[in-house]
């Protein structure tokens, strides 16, 4: 199983934007669903957003008016972009997918994925 690879993290100031990648050149990600998830110092592990082929994109409800996740099935990628970043976005971020043969009822739920990334860090000062 390919790992997908996540990028685009970095140091930005509070109001600024990035754009996450998440790269997975042989995994069929036209035909699953990818998850963005993110883990600040101290605190578990939550949803950010996810995308799948056929329910389209869902964005969890803390971020829904500054982050957008689309994909890119051409190349194939997922992105993950974020405006107005606050200091409370910090965290490193992760990008997860499952197998084929999982069924994802919640793609926000992370117990459904089973292919994580080794995650991108995203700081943001104040």
């Amino acid at each position: 199983q390919v790992r997908p690879v996540e990028s685009g993290g970095g140091s930005v100031q509070a109001g600024g934007s990035l754009r996450l990648s998440c790269e997975g050149a042989e995994h069929p990600y036209s035909r699953t669903c990818i998850g963005w998830f993110r883990q600040a110092p101290g605190k578990q592990r939550e949803a950010v957003a996810a995308i799948c082929p056929d329910r389209g994109s869902t964005v969890s409800d803390s971020v829904k008016d500054r982050f957008t996740i689309f994909r890119d099935n051409a190349e194939p990628t997922v992105y993950l972009s974020m405006n107005n970043l606050k200091p409370e976005d910090t965290a490193m971020y992760y990008c997860a997918t499952h197998s084929i043969s999982r069924n994802v009822p919640y793609p926000l739920n992370q117990l459904y994925y089973d292919i994580w990334g080794q995650g991108t860090q995203v700081t943001v000062s104040s």
